[in-house]
């Protein structure tokens, strides 16, 4: 043979074994593996639909959904099996020890407190699952990170989330909820008047406001367009995780838009970044802000490191905190609000008990920091809307490696889901009325409420636990002290109850309500 057809026959073998091991690879990944898991999974008394080549349960998921989605429920409904419904069925037809399949990947569900509770304690072992780069354009940052770069970001971020600087951002809520309320008593002129109104539209606006203004320093014409692009890049996020993974690599039509939302989000975030920096460089910085706490935690962390830039965030960095800023105070606490809003409206007796201790508390001063620590009843009230509508309404962790949880040993590579609404509402757990609104459960605070097991965590728990939760709560105890004050409100026959699970439970047709004036 001639020297060429030598390195042509060697070429041609190299790229059959390479087409064998790349097949087998394949193999392994969407049939091999998955069954090999599904026996262990099943040797151990979990329960689930037998694995399906590729897709696993992923096509029942999305027409569940589509069915659930279809139309509303009455307000007496478990909106579990509207929110969750793959997840619903599962448990109905195996148990809570079962397992459902997203493409070839085994998630187990677990909803026993004490696990729960080893899964969020250890999360150097637990992980949050990375392997979705498109996922991660939307949720980065803290919240994606792991080990020590999540450790070192924790750190930095944490000063702009002490009490006394949530202290300071207080008066710009007031401001923020002070024009909504005016624009209110525009539409509702006389006292004792009424009007129809969709509030949750307004909370948005209010959130993107309240965050422009407390992380930025900005107001909110620029938040919009963020809040904007974010919104869309959450409905999007939805639909990859819940479908087949595509690599991001593949220029799909979904792939390009979530890349190009993510480009734009970027460069409005850094010219955001980039003024303030150029502001701190003229000696006209102002830390009051999130982000101007950051710059400055940031700043002292590379200081106390001999000057070493990597011991800080670099500019990208701080760009994802941003995104993570906007996303978490904007969506959960307008959805947190309006969730609120209904079942008060469903409820009169309770809005009365919290318009009774509102006026205790402030009388006819204006809410402050103090006082709104203060209000009993209506942390109360949260603490029962979280429990009954958590901002996020599942936890999704993965194990790197085979791990023992419980009396189960879990293959590496499996994940274990922790469905916080249905441990939210489990009869075992809460009670045979564990569906109904009823914030006397919380009286005695969470401790007593939960009969201190791990069964109430809508700001997630342990070390991971979301460090924006008080600031949430704050932000939402304003504009509802503000609301209750100058009017009262019920649900309005055009409400259509119809709880929806984008990346936050939020209602799919808004929040009808019935408004009417109070005497100043």
């Amino acid at each position: 043979m001639s020297p060429l057809s030598i390195s042509l026959f060697v070429m041609l073998c190299l790229l059959i074994a390479s087409m064998v091991i790349w097949g087998w690879k394949m193999l392994n990944w969407v049939w091999i593996r998955p069954k090999k898991i599904e026996k262990r999974l099943r040797a151990q008394g979990l329960a689930g639909n037998p694995y399906r080549l590729l897709y696993g349960d992923t096509n029942d998921m999305a027409a569940l959904i589509k069915e659930a989605k279809s139309k509303p429920i009455k307000l007496s409904d478990d909106v579990v099996p509207r929110v969750l419904p793959l997840h619903h069925h599962i448990i109905n037809k195996y148990g809570k020890a079962s397992f459902i399949w997203i493409g070839p990947v085994a998630r187990v569900l677990i909803m026993e407190p004490e696990l729960l509770k080893k899964i969020l304690i250890n999360n150097h072992i637990f992980k949050k699952p990375t392997h979705n780069p498109l996922a991660q354009f939307l949720v980065c940052g803290l919240a994606g990170y792991e080990d020590e770069k999540w450790a070192k970001h924790r750190r930095i971020i944490n000063p702009a989330f002490y009490v006394e600087k949530l202290k300071h951002m207080v008066p710009a809520m007031h401001t923020s909820c002070d024009e909504m309320i005016r624009k209110w008593e525009e539409l509702v002129v006389d006292e004792g008047a009424f009007i129809e109104i969709e509030v949750q539209s307004h909370f948005e606006d209010l959130t993107t406001e309240i965050i422009s203004r407390t992380a930025f320093g900005s107001r909110h014409e620029e938040g919009r367009r963020i809040f904007e692009l974010q919104k869309e890049q959450s409905e999007l996020t939805r639909q990859v995780l819940q479908s087949v993974y595509i690599p991001g690599y593949i220029p799909t039509k979904r792939n390009r838009r979530m890349k190009e939302i993510n480009n734009q989000l970027c460069r409005q975030l850094r010219g955001i970044i980039n003024k303030r920096e150029e502001s701190m460089r003229k000696g006209e910085f102002a830390d009051d802000d999130l982000l101007g706490i950051l710059l400055k935690s940031n700043e002292r962390e590379i200081r106390e490191n001999d000057g070493s830039s990597s011991a800080g965030m670099s500019i990208e960095e701080v760009v994802e905190e941003c995104k993570t800023f906007y996303l978490s105070g904007q969506e959960s606490t307008s959805n947190l609000l309006s969730w609120t809003m209904m079942l008060l409206g469903a409820h009169p007796t309770w809005q009365e008990q919290a318009r009774d201790e509102l006026f205790r508390v402030f009388g006819d001063g204006e809410p402050h920091f103090d006082g709104l620590n203060r209000l009993k009843v209506l942390t109360m009230i949260l603490h029962e809307v979280l429990r009954l509508y958590p901002p996020a309404i599942i936890f999704n962790r993965i194990l790197e490696n085979e791990t023992e949880l419980g009396n189960m040993t879990l293959p590496g590579g499996v994940h274990v889901l922790l469905p916080i609404i249905l441990i939210h509402r489990d009869k075992q757990l809460w009670g045979e009325d564990s569906d109904e609104f009823k914030p006397e459960r919380f009286s005695e605070g969470i401790a007593k409420a939960t009969q201190n097991q791990l069964s109430f965590f809508p700001f997630s728990w342990g070390p991971r636990v979301c460090i924006g939760n008080n600031f949430a709560l704050i932000e939402a105890k304003m504009a509802l002290a503000m609301i209750l004050r100058r009017f009262s409100f019920e649900l309005s026959p055009a409400y259509a109850h119809a709880p929806s699970f984008v990346v936050s439970l939020q209602p799919q047709h808004g929040i009808h309500l019935t408004l009417r004036r109070l005497h100043k």
